[in-house]
Protein backbone atom coordinates (compact mmCIF):
# COMPACT_ATOMS: atom_id res chain seq x y z
CA UNK A 1 0.00 0.00 0.00
CA UNK A 2 2.98 2.58 0.84
CA UNK A 3 4.61 1.55 -2.30
CA UNK A 4 1.14 2.02 -4.73
CA UNK A 5 0.86 5.49 -1.96
CA UNK A 6 3.68 6.62 -3.65
CA UNK A 7 3.86 5.90 -7.31
CA UNK A 8 0.37 7.72 -6.57
CA UNK A 9 2.04 11.06 -5.62
CA UNK A 10 5.08 10.62 -8.08
CA UNK A 11 2.00 10.63 -10.74
CA UNK A 12 0.92 13.93 -9.57
CA UNK A 13 4.14 15.46 -9.97
CA UNK A 14 4.59 14.28 -13.32
CA UNK A 15 1.52 15.59 -14.29
CA UNK A 16 2.09 19.08 -12.90
CA UNK A 17 5.56 18.76 -14.54
CA UNK A 18 4.78 17.84 -17.90
CA UNK A 19 8.07 16.62 -18.93
CA UNK A 20 9.07 13.05 -18.17
CA UNK A 21 10.83 11.22 -20.42
CA UNK A 22 9.38 7.36 -20.52
CA UNK A 23 12.76 5.77 -20.81
CA UNK A 24 14.50 7.44 -17.80
CA UNK A 25 11.17 6.52 -15.46
CA UNK A 26 13.12 4.64 -13.53
CA UNK A 27 16.32 6.57 -12.87
CA UNK A 28 13.95 9.49 -11.78
CA UNK A 29 11.28 7.48 -9.68
CA UNK A 30 14.64 6.21 -7.36
CA UNK A 31 15.73 10.07 -7.48
CA UNK A 32 12.77 11.82 -6.86
CA UNK A 33 12.36 9.62 -3.53
CA UNK A 34 14.89 9.63 -1.71
CA UNK A 35 15.26 13.41 -2.19
CA UNK A 36 12.01 15.39 -2.24
CA UNK A 37 10.51 15.61 0.81
CA UNK A 38 6.83 17.26 -0.22
CA UNK A 39 4.91 16.28 -3.34
CA UNK A 40 1.97 18.48 -4.06
CA UNK A 41 -1.29 17.64 -4.69
CA UNK A 42 -2.80 16.28 -8.20
CA UNK A 43 -3.76 19.04 -10.76
CA UNK A 44 -7.28 18.48 -11.11
CA UNK A 45 -7.36 18.95 -7.33
CA UNK A 46 -4.73 22.34 -7.77
CA UNK A 47 -7.10 23.68 -11.03
CA UNK A 48 -10.41 23.65 -8.53
CA UNK A 49 -8.78 25.45 -5.85
CA UNK A 50 -6.80 28.04 -7.71
CA UNK A 51 -7.75 30.17 -10.78
CA UNK A 52 -4.80 28.88 -12.68
CA UNK A 53 -5.24 26.57 -15.98
CA UNK A 54 -3.67 23.44 -16.07
CA UNK A 55 -0.71 24.63 -18.40
CA UNK A 56 0.00 27.98 -15.77
CA UNK A 57 0.25 25.20 -13.10
CA UNK A 58 2.83 23.07 -15.04
CA UNK A 59 5.03 25.92 -15.60
CA UNK A 60 4.18 27.13 -12.46
CA UNK A 61 5.53 23.53 -10.84
CA UNK A 62 8.92 23.54 -13.22
CA UNK A 63 9.57 26.79 -11.70
CA UNK A 64 9.32 25.77 -8.21
CA UNK A 65 10.78 22.52 -8.02
CA UNK A 66 13.63 24.09 -10.29
CA UNK A 67 14.26 26.84 -7.11
CA UNK A 68 13.10 23.94 -4.35
CA UNK A 69 13.85 20.43 -5.12
CA UNK A 70 12.93 19.51 -2.21
CA UNK A 71 9.29 20.63 -2.39
CA UNK A 72 9.36 22.96 -0.06
CA UNK A 73 10.89 26.00 1.08
CA UNK A 74 11.77 27.47 4.61
CA UNK A 75 12.64 31.24 5.45
CA UNK A 76 15.91 31.21 4.69
CA UNK A 77 15.74 29.77 1.16
CA UNK A 78 12.91 32.71 0.85
CA UNK A 79 15.30 35.31 1.37
CA UNK A 80 18.11 34.03 -0.95
CA UNK A 81 15.31 33.59 -3.42
CA UNK A 82 13.84 37.09 -2.97
CA UNK A 83 17.23 38.65 -2.69
CA UNK A 84 17.79 37.92 -6.66
CA UNK A 85 15.45 40.01 -7.73
CA UNK A 86 16.74 42.89 -6.00
CA UNK A 87 20.30 42.90 -6.06
CA UNK A 88 20.31 46.34 -4.85
CA UNK A 89 18.87 46.72 -1.61
CA UNK A 90 18.40 44.65 1.19
CA UNK A 91 15.69 42.74 0.65
CA UNK A 92 15.57 39.99 3.82
CA UNK A 93 12.61 41.95 6.11
CA UNK A 94 10.30 42.21 3.25
CA UNK A 95 10.73 38.71 2.25
CA UNK A 96 10.18 37.44 5.83
CA UNK A 97 6.64 39.44 5.61
CA UNK A 98 5.86 37.76 2.40
CA UNK A 99 6.98 34.25 3.74
CA UNK A 100 4.84 34.41 6.60
CA UNK A 101 1.78 35.61 4.18
CA UNK A 102 2.48 32.35 2.14
CA UNK A 103 2.92 30.12 5.38
CA UNK A 104 -0.82 30.16 5.89
CA UNK A 105 -0.75 27.08 8.51
CA UNK A 106 2.28 28.76 9.93
CA UNK A 107 4.21 25.49 10.05
CA UNK A 108 7.56 27.47 9.17
CA UNK A 109 7.75 26.27 5.36
CA UNK A 110 5.86 26.98 2.00
CA UNK A 111 4.60 24.45 0.04
CA UNK A 112 3.60 24.40 -3.63
CA UNK A 113 0.07 24.35 -2.83
CA UNK A 114 0.86 27.54 -0.33
CA UNK A 115 2.70 29.32 -3.12
CA UNK A 116 -0.29 28.88 -5.92
CA UNK A 117 -2.93 29.61 -3.40
CA UNK A 118 -0.90 33.05 -2.12
CA UNK A 119 -0.20 33.12 -6.15
CA UNK A 120 -3.72 32.75 -7.14
CA UNK A 121 -5.45 35.43 -4.76
CA UNK A 122 -2.50 38.56 -5.81
CA UNK A 123 -2.91 37.51 -9.34
CA UNK A 124 -6.33 36.34 -9.93
CA UNK A 125 -8.49 36.83 -6.70
CA UNK A 126 -10.91 39.46 -6.38
CA UNK A 127 -10.69 43.01 -5.49
CA UNK A 128 -11.84 41.74 -1.74
CA UNK A 129 -9.68 38.71 -2.37
CA UNK A 130 -6.87 40.88 -2.85
CA UNK A 131 -7.05 43.86 0.04
CA UNK A 132 -7.84 40.70 2.05
CA UNK A 133 -4.38 39.31 1.27
CA UNK A 134 -2.70 42.38 1.77
CA UNK A 135 -4.06 43.30 4.88
CA UNK A 136 -2.89 39.78 5.78
CA UNK A 137 0.86 40.80 5.23
CA UNK A 138 0.87 44.17 6.62
CA UNK A 139 -0.55 42.54 10.03
CA UNK A 140 2.63 41.07 11.15
CA UNK A 141 1.28 39.75 14.31
CA UNK A 142 -1.64 38.50 12.96
CA UNK A 143 -4.23 40.02 15.41
CA UNK A 144 -7.02 41.64 12.68
CA UNK A 145 -5.24 45.23 13.11
CA UNK A 146 -2.72 46.83 11.53
CA UNK A 147 -1.24 49.58 14.16
CA UNK A 148 1.70 51.76 12.90
CA UNK A 149 4.57 49.88 14.28
CA UNK A 150 3.63 47.25 11.92
CA UNK A 151 3.31 49.82 9.04
CA UNK A 152 6.64 51.49 10.00
CA UNK A 153 7.88 48.00 9.97
CA UNK A 154 6.64 47.55 6.55
CA UNK A 155 7.71 50.69 5.09
CA UNK A 156 11.27 50.34 5.87
CA UNK A 157 11.50 46.82 5.09
CA UNK A 158 10.30 48.30 1.12
CA UNK A 159 12.64 51.06 1.29
CA UNK A 160 15.25 48.96 2.20
CA UNK A 161 14.77 46.41 -0.95
CA UNK A 162 14.44 49.19 -2.75
CA UNK A 163 17.93 50.49 -2.03
CA UNK A 164 19.63 53.30 -2.03
CA UNK A 165 20.07 53.84 -5.64
CA UNK A 166 16.57 54.28 -6.36
CA UNK A 167 16.02 56.99 -3.50
CA UNK A 168 19.45 58.79 -3.73
CA UNK A 169 17.84 61.64 -1.64
CA UNK A 170 15.40 59.66 0.84
CA UNK A 171 15.13 61.57 3.49
CA UNK A 172 15.83 59.38 7.02
CA UNK A 173 11.97 60.36 8.22
CA UNK A 174 10.53 59.86 5.11
CA UNK A 175 8.46 55.99 5.94
CA UNK A 176 7.11 57.82 9.33
CA UNK A 177 5.26 60.08 6.99
CA UNK A 178 4.41 57.81 4.73
CA UNK A 179 2.61 55.79 8.04
CA UNK A 180 1.16 59.02 9.23
CA UNK A 181 -0.05 59.56 5.50
CA UNK A 182 -1.83 56.10 5.80
CA UNK A 183 -3.12 56.05 8.95
CA UNK A 184 -4.85 59.90 7.88
CA UNK A 185 -6.86 57.62 5.09
CA UNK A 186 -7.38 54.47 6.36
CA UNK A 187 -7.56 55.35 10.59
CA UNK A 188 -11.32 56.25 9.64
CA UNK A 189 -12.21 56.31 13.65
CA UNK A 190 -8.87 57.51 14.36
CA UNK A 191 -8.04 54.64 17.25
CA UNK A 192 -4.77 54.57 16.08
CA UNK A 193 -5.27 51.02 14.48
CA UNK A 194 -6.56 49.83 11.02
CA UNK A 195 -8.99 47.13 10.80
CA UNK A 196 -9.85 45.33 7.93
CA UNK A 197 -13.15 46.93 7.44
CA UNK A 198 -11.32 50.32 7.45
CA UNK A 199 -8.38 48.72 4.79
CA UNK A 200 -10.79 47.53 2.28
CA UNK A 201 -13.14 50.06 2.49
CA UNK A 202 -10.30 52.94 1.85
CA UNK A 203 -8.57 50.93 -0.31
CA UNK A 204 -11.69 50.31 -2.76
CA UNK A 205 -12.35 54.01 -2.48
CA UNK A 206 -8.39 55.03 -3.80
CA UNK A 207 -8.54 52.52 -6.36
CA UNK A 208 -11.87 50.67 -7.13
CA UNK A 209 -10.91 49.22 -10.39
CA UNK A 210 -7.61 47.67 -10.48
CA UNK A 211 -6.33 46.30 -13.64
CA UNK A 212 -7.29 42.03 -13.63
CA UNK A 213 -4.54 41.94 -16.80
CA UNK A 214 -1.50 43.10 -14.51
CA UNK A 215 -1.96 39.20 -12.83
CA UNK A 216 -1.39 37.44 -16.30
CA UNK A 217 2.02 39.20 -17.26
CA UNK A 218 4.64 36.65 -17.44
CA UNK A 219 2.78 32.98 -16.26
CA UNK A 220 2.71 31.63 -19.53
CA UNK A 221 6.12 32.05 -20.56
CA UNK A 222 7.85 28.38 -19.47
CA UNK A 223 11.38 30.08 -19.00
CA UNK A 224 9.71 32.07 -15.49
CA UNK A 225 11.74 31.02 -12.29
CA UNK A 226 9.78 31.49 -8.47
CA UNK A 227 12.36 34.15 -8.52
CA UNK A 228 10.61 36.35 -11.75
CA UNK A 229 6.92 35.27 -10.40
CA UNK A 230 6.89 35.87 -6.51
CA UNK A 231 9.44 38.86 -7.03
CA UNK A 232 6.27 40.83 -9.29
CA UNK A 233 3.84 39.48 -6.90
CA UNK A 234 5.43 41.33 -3.94
CA UNK A 235 6.17 44.51 -6.09
CA UNK A 236 2.85 44.08 -6.82
CA UNK A 237 1.85 44.50 -2.95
Amino acid sequence: MRGQGRKESLSDSRDLDGSYDQLTDSIEDEFELSTVCHRPEGLEQLQEQTKFTRKELQVLYRGFKNECPSGIVNEENFKQIYSQFFPQGDSSTYATFLFNAFDTNHDGSVSFEDFVAGLSVILRGTIDDRLNWAFNLYDLNKDGCITKEEMLDIMKSIYDMMGKYTYPVLREEAPREHVESFFQKMDRNKDGVVTIEEFIESCQKVCPHPSPALGRVGIQEPGNSVVQIVGAAGARE
